[in-house]
């Protein structure tokens, strides 16, 4: 359960922290107050994400003008060239239903300093306090490189949906529902940007002690396997050309950590060292 650790104590003057059911030491807190401190995080950011997702219900005509961008250019280029390619929609209730999806995945994103933050309260308590430090590190570099990597995706996106519609043949029309080119627009986002945080994870858990450089430098062909896994499970189109053009980027950056991380255990361990050399061990 969450919570359960009760070695951490609130740090001495901090008295409102210390009022606060959802920093006070876990140890104090029954099971009932856990189940009532985890429903009041889940009804703060539940409200949070429905208000946002009704101000994006407002502006989703500049959303979905921002959602079609990178589809817009590879359409008029593909008609330029005699193929029929479009967006479509195909249903009576897929305009509403479309309106819908995108609202709330933008109010998901909207309220996402709220909800994150009602779940690090939570959770929090039962930390020990090395073990938020690193929390805290992760969560600093965490956004501005997810954003990095949705950026990333967002601007190599016509490049990919060039590649792909220019296997369609000639004189077969391509038409595209909207819901499917979204679910391939979110995954390639959710792709580059979770996979610029994995190398981020692991040199965190290396600094920290909990992995080695070298063990991960032996599970290589667990991780190889695992990225090529992940890219074929979020590749729309499921064609290993397109796989390997996702998970080739993502293995780049994950070795590269890993070589940071072998690198760090090098200089640990020459530290380690000169210290026992300083100050031996009495006979």
């Amino acid at each position: 359960m969450v919570g359960s650790r009760s070695d951490d104590p609130v740090p001495p003057g901090d008295a409102a922290a210390a009022s606060d059911p959802s920093v006070r030491r876990a140890g104090s807190m029954t099971l009932g107050a856990h189940l009532s401190e985890l429903r009041t995080r889940l009804s703060r950011a539940v409200i949070a994400i429905v208000a946002m997702t009704g101000v994006a219900w407002a502006f989703y005509p500049r959303l979905f003008d921002i959602i079609k961008a990178p589809i817009e250019g590879v359409v008029f280029e593909a008609q330029a060239q005699g193929l029929d390619v479009r967006l479509v929609l195909t249903g009576v209730t897929d305009p509403f239903l479309l309106q819908l999806q995108v609202s709330a995945v933008a109010g998901l994103i909207l309220a996402t300093p709220v909800w994150s933050y009602q779940v690090w309260r939570f959770i929090a308590p039962g930390l020990h306090r090395h073990e938020r430090t690193w929390a805290y590190a992760f969560a600093a570099m965490a956004a501005p490189l997810f954003i990095a990597g949705a950026l990333t995706a967002y601007y190599v996106m016509p490049f990919g949906l060039a590649l792909l519609f220019g296997f369609t043949p000639e004189g077969v029309g391509n038409y595209v529902p909207v819901n499917r080119y979204l679910a391939f627009f979110l995954r390639l986002i959710l792709v580059f940007g979770f996979g610029y945080l994995t190398p981020v994870l692991l040199l965190l858990l290396n600094a920290a002690g909990i992995v080695s450089g070298r063990a991960l430098a032996r599970w290589w062909r667990i991780i190889l396997l695992s990225v090529l896994a992940f890219a074929a499970i979020a590749t729309p189109t499921g064609d290993p050309f397109n796989m390997l053009l996702l998970a080739g980027p993502m293995l780049l950056i994950i070795f590269t950590a890993v070589g940071l991380a072998v690198l760090n255990d090098r200089r640990r361990d020459r530290r380690r060292a000169a210290e026992e050399e300083a100050d031996p061990l009495p006979a």
